[in-house]
């Protein structure tokens, strides 16, 4: 009986944690969020630190399992894997990053169990949790609780704290529903806990009110274009003109545009080898006074490097290269033991190298854009750095790698958190969706269907100035969290000592 009440409080874990990704895009469900958490909360208490690692293990495999399960796309269909390994690597990666996601929660069995600890102890390390995995091994800042609230009240705080500041709201909310129905629990905590959610909601819709940042009065026209490339025939050598041909027949009508952009890798080839489809754009560009910007491989030859990168084309030439790179995807850890083993370990463009971490601004149209490459755009403080003096946000991406997953619209919608925090419009442009403009309070102000060919036309309002998070990132709320749990781990030691 002992075993089967154990492995029912296992699954019901494992449930919990499986759904709560049903209150991030494309569901949208946010309370789910907070009835997830709750249960992981709830069987935290009283617990060892082994047991509350365990457990945690559990809630965030079932997580991730539901969550990020789009990964099986791109090993499967993309990585040339057959279905039971591709299967089981899927659910190797979701057990690895369970862990990461699991390895702060064993400090809930070192604080004190009590009431108001438990209420700040365990939002704490929540944070702490999102954080480690935002870095360790590159980091995999993906299913961040504070997504949510995208569409909330609670966006309010975005342009101060970020998503990490919305997660801590998230868990005080699950750890004060956690605590409900627990008649030996202090009234007092409760009540301090529930007056401060009610402060947040109520200021976070207030602080919507607030023009973080300042119009510069100028209004540009965009168009992205949308090629809906087959990744399968993307990088085969025979398919790249006809690839060239579409994005010149699609690009062709707008080139009135002030901005023109084509996505991420759309050239897939160096630039060596189009330097005369390059210069043709170009001259096309500045003839029209349009600034072209496309995704393309780029090739030091004296480094012997490869990156990916943004090229704009037009009167300001300039270059991004891209400074986090995926691991497998665009990079292969221990190469010279990996490649040639299986087909995955041999994709095409798996061998970039990591661009400068300080580059200039790309100066397209006259603004000071700040850009992130596809998988870039999940990370605030990354994101929010370059968008200190940035008058716009652009982001490439090929989603394709995704397939008919989830994954493109939470893609999409960490993109719209990067535009709330920073409060600068958005430009995303994908290969096959989602595309979109995002305005500076993080809405989507146009976009066109996924997997169809098209070009999205429409207009940013570049903005001037600062939010306080463009200025500080998530630290404040990390370093509160770590203060929080030193604070709570050195009381416990007081009062056992």
């Amino acid at each position: 009986m002992m075993r089967l009440a154990r492995g029912q409080k296992f699954l019901a874990l494992f449930v919990s944690g499986a759904l709560l990704p049903l209150s991030l895009a494309p569901f949208y469900l946010w309370p789910i969020a907070i009835i997830s958490m709750a249960v992981l909360f709830r069987n935290l208490q009283e617990q060892s630190p082994k047991q509350a690692l365990a457990k945690s293990l559990v809630f965030g495999f079932g997580m991730f399992f539901a969550g990020v399960s789009w990964v099986y796309v791109s090993i499967h269909e993309h990585g040339f894997i057959p279905a039971p390994l591709a299967l089981l690597a899927t659910t190797l990666f979701c057990l690895f990053i369970a862990l990461l996601f699991a390895l702060p929660f064993a400090l809930s069995a070192l604080i004190p169990q009590k009431p108001a600890s438990w209420l700040i102890g365990l939002p704490a390390i929540w944070v702490l949790s999102e954080w480690f995995r935002s870095w360790i091994f590159t980091g995999f800042p993906w299913l961040y609780s504070g997504y949510a609230h995208t569409e909330t009240w609670l966006s309010g705080w975005a342009p101060i704290g970020g998503v990490m500041w919305l997660s801590f709201l998230t868990a005080l909310a699950a750890a004060l529903l956690s605590q409900l129905g627990q008649p030996y629990r202090s009234q007092r905590s409760v009540q301090i806990a529930s007056l401060a959610i009610i402060a947040a909601v109520v200021s976070g819709y207030l602080l919507q009110q607030i023009n973080w940042t300042s119009s510069t009065g100028k209004s540009l026209s965009v168009v992205l274009v949308q090629p809906n490339t087959d990744q399968h025939k993307k990088w085969v050598y025979s398919e790249q003109q006809g690839i060239l041909q579409q994005l010149q027949t699609q690009t062709q009508p707008h080139w009135g545009a002030d901005i023109i952009i084509w996505p991420e890798a759309a050239i897939p080839t160096t630039p060596k080898n189009v330097w005369r489809f390059l210069d043709q754009l170009d001259r096309q560009a500045k003839v029209n006074q349009t600034a072209l910007v496309t995704g393309i491989p780029t090739y030091i030859p004296a480094s012997k490097r490869y990156f990916n990168s943004v090229m704009l084309l037009g009167e300001n030439r300039g270059q991004y290269d891209k400074t986090r790179l995926v691991p497998f995807g665009e990079y292969v850890p221990f190469a010279s033991q990996l490649r040639g083993l299986i087909k995955f370990f041999n994709l095409p463009m798996s061998f970039f190298s990591l661009g400068e971490a300080d580059q200039p601004l790309l100066n397209i149209a006259g603004e000071k854009v700040a850009t992130a490459i596809c998988y870039e755009i999940v990370y605030p403080n990354l994101v929010a750095g370059m968008a200190r003096e940035a008058t716009a946000l652009l982001t490439v991406s090929n989603d394709a790698w995704f397939g008919h997953s989830i994954a493109p619209r939470q893609h999409m919608q960490m993109a719209r958190m990067r535009a709330m925090e920073n409060a600068k419009p958005m430009m995303r442009g994908t290969s096959n969706g989602v595309t979109a403009l995002v305005d500076h309070r993080g809405n989507i102000t146009a976009t066109i269907e996924q997997f169809s060919a098209g070009e999205l036309s429409g207009y940013i309002e570049p903005r001037t100035g600062q939010t306080i998070f463009s200025q500080t990132g998530s630290w404040p709320i990390v370093i509160l969290s770590l203060l929080i749990c030193g604070g709570l781990i050195a009381r416990q030691r007081k009062t056992i000592n």
